[in-house]
């Protein structure tokens, strides 16, 4: 619920690195980092708006970890029953990103992105943590090869990958898909930010790992 986040905000001054073997949980609050570009970047959104394609809210990787605009809330996905907060999210599991700070959920649908004409990936609703299908994301935990993994569940300190469940492409960045001066203008407000895209193959681009976050347990 919103007033969960509401008091996942106040704790966000102090979050903390995650321990390496703990599940990721339903009710907490984590910051996801981009394997690829070094861990340094972290998925992100706040209230600007896309100026191309569908014109929603505004997600991309950027490279400061103290932002409470990195924070998202782990939640069921849409149409499911509630999942309890404490509960560990297993792997294969759809859930949703509620992002804190504007209660819109991670989304994405087959307009082009703005920079290197994949999938967009945006926050989408009104706000109140309720959208559609397309905030729907299955949890990959085995990329096969160097990350393979039987794990059950979705551990933080493991690369993970999130497929989405209508368009099946992955969350993806890439440190060489950068907003520049030249792509973006002169007074870019998102400069240097890395766009985020749905991705049609899991590769290096497409991992991501929980490097901090607001956890809660049973």
């Amino acid at each position: 619920s919103m007033k969960i986040v509401s008091a996942l905000l106040l704790l966000a001054a102090g979050l903390t690195k995650a321990d390496d073997d703990k599940q990721v949980t339903c009710g907490s609050a984590i910051k996801l980092t981009h394997v690829e570009s070094g861990g340094k970047y972290y998925l992100m959104s706040d209230e600007r708006q896309l100026n191309t394609g569908s014109g929603q809210q505004l997600v991309t990787a950027v490279q400061n970890n103290k932002t409470p605009n990195g924070l998202w809330q782990v939640r069921e996905a849409h149409g499911e029953v509630v999942c309890e907060a404490g509960t560990p999210v297993k792997c294969g599991q759809m859930i949703r990103l509620t992002h804190v700070t504007t209660g819109n959920n991670l989304h994405t649908h087959g307009i082009k992105s703005p920079l290197s004409n994949q999938h967009e990936v945006t926050g989408f609703g009104q706000g109140d943590g309720d959208g559609d299908r397309g905030d729907n994301w299955k949890v990959v935990c085995d990329g096969g090869g160097y990350f393979s993994s039987s794990a059950e569940y979705w551990e933080r300190s493991t690369p993970i990958m999130l497929q989405s469940e209508t368009t099946s492409r992955y969350l993806g960045s890439s440190s060489s898909v950068q907003f520049t001066q030249q792509n973006c203008g002169r007074n870019c407000p998102i400069m240097n930010h890395l766009e985020c895209f749905g991705r049609n193959s899991n590769d290096q681009y497409t991992q991501w790992k929980v490097e901090m976050g607001v956890h809660l347990y049973k």
